[in-house]
């Protein structure tokens, strides 16, 4: 059965390399917005570029780099002042901010099974399945944000560790799926999920001041150093289109294709 166009990239390097920088960005980005100026117009800032990006990503009907990354860069922003609006305008702790965002992520993918039989990635080409879709990179996003700051702040951690704690973390998926047969699906999002912590802690231990266990660079410098590193990685990709899944392709083309590379490389 042939397939309409796929609305999201092929898993590559370069999918987890961006991914994890966009998260550090919408954590930096964040900070920087919501100290710099009244964090009530940070947030309808950031909840705008959300709507515009997602807006500009859906219009493509189709998987295009720069209008994907952009989207993901915005939700990055935007998930980051959600998971923030909760502790710090309505005094939530982490913990439970957790605990919500994960239930809501839940939801997000009960739903989606129930409505389209699959997580999986490679079946996104219709704009019902890629809502479903980002709704769960939404939740992901708060649910990174308040997990990372509940081990760094609550538990007190600090950035630097809490981003090499859930760097280990991120092997456990990625462990399971190359040797232990994990499934691929259940791999994918909890390394998705997991990236988030990641990039948000290191971003933050970058960026906040030594007072608070920080290098002391700044939130604005942070931001606009990811900022260049990801389009420098946006343009190359929209360019040699190496990350475009094979529209029309039968379902699971796209996996066979994956582990007969990694046969060879093997």
């Amino acid at each position: 059965m042939r397939r309409a166009a796929l609305r999201v990239p092929e898993i590559t390097v370069w999918f987890w390399a961006i991914k994890a920088l966009s998260t550090a960005l919408g954590e930096s980005t964040s900070d920087y917005l919501v100290h710099r100026i009244n964090p009530v117009a940070a947030v309808l800032l950031g909840f705008c570029g959300f709507v515009i990006a997602l807006a500009l990503q859906f219009s493509r009907h189709r998987y295009v780099a720069w209008a994907y990354w952009l989207a993901v860069v915005m939700v990055g922003v935007f998930g980051t002042m959600a998971a923030d609006v909760l502790h710090v305008g309505f005094h939530v702790p982490y913990i439970a901010s957790s605990i919500l965002y994960a239930i809501v992520l839940a939801a997000v993918f009960i739903s989606w099974q129930a409505t389209e039989r699959t997580l999986s990635i490679h079946s996104i080409d219709t704009a019902r399945r890629e809502a479903f879709y980002w709704a769960a990179v939404v939740a992901t996003f708060a649910m990174g944000t308040a997990l990372g700051d509940l081990t760094a702040v609550t538990f007190h951690l600090g950035y630097f560790a809490s981003g090499i704690m859930f760097a280990g973390l991120i092997l456990i998926p990625a462990i399971g799926y190359r040797w232990f047969g994990l499934n691929s699906i259940l791999a994918f999002w909890a390394a998705y999920v997991l990236t988030r912590p990641v990039g948000a802690s290191f971003a933050d231990w970058f960026g906040k001041p030594a007072a608070f266990h920080g290098l002391g660079y700044g939130s604005g410098t942070v931001a606009g150093v990811l900022a260049v590193i990801i389009f420098i990685l946006v343009a190359c990709l929209a360019i040699t289109r190496a990350d475009v899944q094979q529209a029309g392709q039968p379902e699971g083309e796209q996996d066979r294709r994956r582990h007969a590379a990694g046969d060879r490389v093997r």
